[in-house]
């Protein structure tokens, strides 16, 4: 039977705001090495809404890629932080260490590992792409006028003055949006964190959600407001992504007692000694 060994705490509703203040003060600690991860969201953004803005479907797949995958592509964040809570230097060498360092520290590809972390990413990637196609389908099918740009959107969907589509749309998404955030709000820092399994993070990530309900979806909600300010904005993305990055990692470590869990860091060390040794 699955279980995991770590212990979830019941945590206050108003916490994520604790949880943003501290992801701000870790960016500012970071500096630039944070930051550069807004500013380059924030770039790839306005290209590819340059792009995609005449072909609303790739638009809307390229915005709900992002925030399925965003928890991946927070790694280096979660990594950020992780070194200022053990009073290291948060720098440009801790981000290249959290995305390469797994590649000295195992044999197999597909084992218990570093690796499980880009399992999840594609297993996320996935789930945006099923959604994509869904919500394609939806508003193909239904929609009263070809939807070619966000404005027709607005004015077919949203603002429509018959019909539920919009109100179908939202509902959907909210379903298949739902058990994903479950799954990875807590799954991915754990996994940078602790030497655990794939289905151990995704399960302790929904411990934690259903122990605390109403406190995941107060910051499920900070989450949505946030990205779509910084996206309304464009430039907001350069300090909304490292906050909420941060944060996060300050979310798992506030939710999730892992002191009985061995360090990633420790165990993958042990793992190149020995391997010198031979």
């Amino acid at each position: 039977m699955l279980s995991s060994p770590s212990i979830v705490r019941s945590i206050n509703p108003i916490q994520p705001l604790t949880w943003l203040r501290a992801g701000w003060s870790d960016m500012v600690q970071a500096g630039w090495t944070s930051v550069a991860h807004g500013l380059a969201l924030a770039i790839g953004g306005v290209g590819i809404a340059t792009i995609a803005y005449s072909r609303f479907w790739l638009l809307a797949g390229a915005l709900s890629g992002f925030l399925v995958v965003a928890p991946v592509l927070a790694t280096s964040l979660y990594a950020l932080s992780q070194a200022l809570e053990r009073g290291e230097k948060a720098d440009s060498g801790v981000v290249v260490k959290a995305w390469l360092n797994w590649q000295g520290s195992h044999f197999s590809k597909w084992g218990n590992d570093y690796w499980c972390m880009v399992q999840f990413g594609a297993l996320l990637a996935l789930a945006a792409t099923g959604w994509v196609i869904t919500s394609a389908a939806l508003i193909t099918l239904l929609a009263p006028a070809p939807i070619l740009t966000p404005l027709d959107f607005v004015r077919h969907v949203v603002l429509a003055r018959s019909g539920w589509l919009f109100e179908l749309w939202l509902a959907l998404g909210g379903l298949l949006a739902a058990p994903m955030f479950a799954s990875s709000v807590i799954a991915m820092p754990l996994l940078l964190d602790r030497r655990v399994t794939l289905w151990q993070a995704v399960f302790t990530s929904w411990q934690a959600v259903l122990a605390n309900p109403v406190t995941m979806a107060v910051w499920a909600a900070l989450i949505m407001m946030l990205t779509l300010l910084g996206l309304i904005t464009v430039l907001g993305l350069v300090v909304v992504i490292p906050v909420l990055g941060h944060a996060s990692w300050h979310a798992y470590r506030n939710l999730v007692d892992v002191s009985t869990l061995p360090p990633r860091e420790l165990q993958a060390s042990g793992t190149q000694r020995e391997s010198g040794k031979r």
